[in-house]
């Protein structure tokens, strides 16, 4: 088919807001799936993504649509909208022409609306402003009408009124798809040499890919220049790593395979490639003998938040090392190295992309593995200067220099949106100051909400910030952020000392405002479940090179009791003696004067109570 029959396009939408609904009225109405296979969310096809009602994983689909005589091919691809994955994202739009923004009328628009949208006006995709749900009762159509169409910067006449339950208005949308996003078109400025024996070069996009045991890594990518087949030999731009075409396809939304991928057309490469690090999102696949200049914007993802997994069981550990193996050929944003963490036994330091990328990563762990995991407290990356002018990164608090070789501290910040109705700016405002961000804007955002801008450091957007200002809001505020640069920080690393000794498993860094009252309450816990010795045991916060909080579990007592005073010979005597000489060695095996803690006392301070 002639590219100019082509439409390439992705949805754009806040969490619930009908994304996946309005997918499912499209590949409805084009006849992708017949009526009795239909089911909710059909591009959410892990069960993890129909569980929290989000989209995890991109799903491309081609759908074919017939209007006026003419046959035209629409490759939709259906992406995430967290800000965790928005690198993804941000490759996913350079794949395609057009965003459709979508907007519940019962809602409006939504702070994590407003951050994607930028990114595609940046990308220079062509904006359909869509209203959804307007059959809803609650809906507010006119109020939402011209939020959208004052976002977007296009009039009202131009936004359009869909229900992605009912299907109203689907139709219009599909010809306005047509009317108004471009036909695919190759980049501009780039040269490309024909590779010789072939008609043209081929080039292109990688914006997502997935992992088989038996294919292989299978490349998700937009064909950009020329056309491919199976048994072409390409290569990875990046890791300049060839590689044989085993099946060229497309989606339907089913993986179907074809003779040839064209320019301007999306679809799936099997690469036969075993390798984790080979693939990766937002690089160019070139024809192996040809030069062909890359596709520009690529860019390795950067861990944002650290944490470390260890398994309940060190008998698990071979399991989790596949397992994080696996996850890795499947997510190249997902980087991991093994460390040892004491009594924790062997695991895993891994980088993540944020917090909600961190939570899929073990929740996949856990059940696509079966394995109970020990997850450690996450933090992030620090940049410190020694007092010796040694500049290092640091993303473990373990490796955290001490408190008097420090001369400075860099952490990263961020910006991020609110957007809340106004009654609740009064409660959210102490909220703001307790994780040190401050305000830089507010603005009426219309129909009796605001819009808060904010800076603050990553470091508390981690600490609870979400939960705090759900819970503030009663649910209706929304969230976005993106991340600054470095800046100055005002951290300290807080220890945990049992028996005079520090036990790094437990080692965190907290500012330095919130060092005492972060070393109290550590401590506290680990008062409660801290077994008793035969010995006294000192549990101690140290920060700011000094002891700033203490407790005391109190020594075990094993004596006789009253034995003895009612009779009884001495051989009863010896044999009591016995038993408390062979309980005394067993708790001379955990050290006197040096404590070994037991396992779930790990998993106790580690785990949110």
């Amino acid at each position: 088919m002639s590219q100019q029959n082509i439409r390439n396009f992705c949805i754009i939408a806040h969490i619930d807001h009908g994304k996946s609904t309005l997918a499912d009225r499209l590949l409805e109405i084009t006849g992708t799936i017949e009526k009795r296979k239909m089911q909710n969310q059909v591009l959410d096809s892990m069960e993890l993504e129909r569980e929290r009602g989000i989209t995890i994983k991109m799903t491309p689909v081609r759908m074919k649509y017939k209007t006026g005589g003419t046959d035209y091919i629409f490759n939709l691809i259906d992406t995430p909208g967290h800000i965790d994955f928005a690198y993804e994202v941000s490759r996913a739009m350079k794949a395609v022409e057009g965003a459709i923004v979508l907007v519940d009328a019962t809602q409006g628009v939504q702070a994590q609306t407003i951050s994607v949208l930028g990114m595609a006006q940046e990308a220079g995709l062509t904006i359909i402003p869509v209203v959804n749900k307007i059959d809803s009762p609650l809906a507010q159509v006119p109020e939402t009408k011209k939020q959208i169409a004052e976002l977007c910067g296009v009039p009202e006449s131009e936004v359009l009124l869909v229900s992605g339950k009912t299907g109203a208005g689907v139709e219009e949308l599909l010809q306005a798809v047509i009317d108004r996003v471009p036909a695919p078109h190759p980049p501009s400025n780039l040269p490309l040499e024909k590779e010789e024996g072939r008609p043209d070069g081929f080039r292109g996009l990688i914006f997502d890919f997935k992992y088989s045991n038996h294919a292989g890594v299978i490349v998700y990518l937009r064909s950009f220049d020329g056309s491919t087949k199976r048994g072409d030999k390409l290569r990875f731009a990046a890791s300049e790593q060839d590689f044989t075409v085993l099946e060229a396809g497309i989606f339907t939304p089913e993986e179907t395979p074809v003779t040839s991928l064209s320019a301007g057309e999306i679809g799936y490469l099997i690469t036969g490639v075993k390798e984790p690090g080979i693939a990766s999102v937002g690089d160019t696949i070139l024809s192996a003998k040809g030069r062909e200049t890359p596709l520009p914007g690529y860019d390795r993802p950067k861990p944002v938040v650290w944490a470390s997994i260890y398994p309940e069981s060190q008998d698990d550990f071979t399991m989790l090392r596949q397992a994080v193996d696996r996850l890795r050929l499947s997510d190249s944003s997902f980087t991991y190295e093994e460390e040892s963490g004491g009594l924790l036994g062997r695991g895993f330091r891994c980088g993540f992309l944020g917090m909600l990328h961190l939570e899929i990563i073990t929740e996949r762990l856990r059940r696509e593995f079966s394995l109970s995991l020990v997850v450690t407290t996450p933090s992030i990356t620090y940049e410190v200067v020694t007092k010796r002018g040694k500049r290092e990164v640091v993303y473990s608090a373990a490796r955290f220099p001490e408190y008097g070789d420090i001369a400075e501290v860099y952490e990263p910040w961020v910006e991020a949106r609110i957007i809340t109705p106004g009654e609740y700016i009064v409660k959210l405002m102490p909220m703001l100051y307790d994780h040190e961000a401050y305000l830089k804007v507010t603005e009426d955002f219309g129909n009796n909400r605001n819009l808060l801008v904010i800076e603050m450091p990553l470091r508390e957007l981690m600490r609870g910030f979400f939960d705090d200002v759900k819970s503030l809001s009663s649910g209706f505020a929304s969230l976005s952020y993106r991340i600054l640069e470095l800046r100055k920080a005002d951290v300290v690393k807080l220890e945990l000392l049992v028996a005079e000794e520090i036990v790094q498993a437990f080692s965190r860094i907290v500012s330095r405002k919130r060092a005492e009252l972060e070393a109290e309450t550590a401590v506290e816990k680990l008062h409660g479940i801290l077994p008793a010795q035969l010995f006294a045991t000192k549990i101690q916060g140290q920060a700011l090179g000094r002891i700033i909080s203490s407790r005391t579990v109190r020594a075990t007592q094993k004596t006789l009791g009253d034995f003895g005073k009612n009779g009884g010979d001495r051989t009863r005597k010896m044999k009591l003696w016995q038993n408390q000489k062979e309980g005394k060695k067993r708790l001379e095996e955990r050290g006197v004067g040096k404590v070994r803690i037991p396992q779930d006392v790990f998993l106790k301070m580690v785990r949110k109570d």
